[in-house]
């Protein structure tokens, strides 16, 4: 199927506006909610906490969040999570401008936050291939639309919040996240049908049976740490960017933005590439083997003393080479779980990756107190450069083992001369 008739497909369209307006909010969040911190308690270990309550929460409640999209279904799930998550984003800056925002209560909202987002994230990953099915190749195009859609975002999004924390306050940038949720619920309620939740013997067997699939399936025992731990290692650059932007780039909440969108620039790139070139013509592990380490290289240069603009192009590289990689590694991620276990099964990955996460929040917060920011970032390289190492070694073994079965059965299935 083309990328017209994918989209000609009106539930697919308003599942892809709706992803774009939530995730725009959510970029600018990521860096209004730390600027807010940092700039109110001028602390960035606070700072760092209130990334780490979010993260946390995401981690926690990810066992009922998994039975609830096993039981509703990832539409309902969806509708139930951005619902929820509206009025407590909101919550913020009301309290602030009343002079009743108390750090526990922030602190209580961002673990709120993130329990809300334990089961949306999971229907994320589950709603495609309810609408679409099972092939791996239109699975992976529709992945490539929704992501590089949505990394558009990673552009416009803290571009856009740079720009509005310093024309009308980071609290004012909350606002607006909240009323994203809003129009998120408006056109998911209006424009994607509801679907049965998978049945079975599998659907209802919690996380834990999720969690005993991936533990066994060859390539994800292996990719979901190593993805978890990269993901470690993105947070600690994040929390760790209004820190660098204060203490070297003047305190322009504008360079920040552009920062953070230069990532999403070289990402859009990736995803456009990826798509028009790559997801008909390359199998997804091979493009994800010669791939992968271009996101990681690159970073090594934020560990040296250089001007804003070369932190900006060496996060375009590494995010082109995301771009590229990061629709095959979805589609297959998704798909080598069976059908039924999969709302589980996720439900477990996303479980698992934020309780990670922290790991890099809580480092990256007394470290930047102590000793700034150039740890952080040789760390945050370092940690890239090996888990990429690792999925390009799981990859090509993986790869070889298939394509070893796959010779082994094609004789076999030839009629004797």
């Amino acid at each position: 199927m083309s990328a017209p008739s994918l989209l000609a497909q009106r539930p697919l369209r308003a599942l892809l506006v709706a992803e774009i307006v939530s995730t725009t909010g959510s970029q600018m969040t990521w860096l209004a909610l730390p600027w807010f911190v940092l700039v109110t308690s001028g602390s960035a270990t606070r700072m760092s906490f209130v990334v780490a309550a979010e993260l946390l929460g995401l981690g926690l409640l990810g066992l009922p969040g998994g039975k609830l999209l096993a039981r509703l279904g990832a539409r309902q799930t969806m509708l139930l999570s951005d619902g929820a998550r509206a009025p407590l984003m909101l919550l913020v800056p009301l309290l602030h401008w009343g002079g009743v925002l108390s750090f526990p209560g922030l602190l209580a909202i961002a673990f709120a936050l993130g329990a809300l987002s334990a089961p949306y994230f999971s229907a994320q990953k589950v709603i495609v291939p309810e609408l679409l099915g099972e092939n791996e190749a239109l699975v992976s195009r529709a992945s490539a639309l929704f992501q590089g859609a949505t990394r558009i975002t990673m552009l416009l999004g803290p571009v856009a919040a740079g720009v509005l924390i310093a024309t009308i306050s980071a609290p004012a940038v909350l606002v607006v996240d909240a009323a994203t949720y809003v129009i998120a619920v408006v056109l998911v309620a209006g424009f994607v049908p509801r679907r049965p939740p998978l049945a079975g013997e599998e659907a209802g067997a919690g996380v834990l049976a999720g969690l005993r699939f991936l533990l066994r399936e060859p390539l994800l025992r292996v990719w979901t740490p190593v993805f978890a731990l990269g993901d470690a290692a993105w947070t600690a650059f994040f929390i760790s960017v209004p820190v660098l932007v204060v203490t070297r780039f003047g305190a322009d909440p504008r360079v920040a933005g552009l920062l953070l969108a230069s990532f999403g620039i070289g990402a859009v790139a990736g995803n456009v590439v990826a798509y028009r070139l790559l997801l008909d013509r390359v199998q997804g592990l091979s493009v994800i083997a010669a791939c992968v380490m271009g996101q990681a290289l690159p970073l090594w240069l934020l560990t040296l003393d250089l001007p804003a603009a070369a932190f900006c192009s060496a996060l375009v590289v590494s995010g082109l080479a995301n771009g590229l990689v990061n629709p095959s590694i979805h589609a297959i991620m998704t798909l080598r779980i069976p059908p039924a276990l999969r709302p589980t099964a996720m439900t477990a990955m996303v479980m698992l990756f934020a309780l990670v996460q922290p790991l890099g929040v809580f480092g990256a917060g007394p470290v930047l107190d102590a000793f700034g920011t150039r740890p952080v970032l040789v760390a945050f390289a370092a940690v890239q450069t090996v888990a990429m190492a690792a999925i390009v070694v799981v990859s090509l073994k993986v790869r070889a083992g298939e394509r070893g079965r796959e010779a082994s059965v094609r004789p076999a299935a030839e009629p004797a001369g």
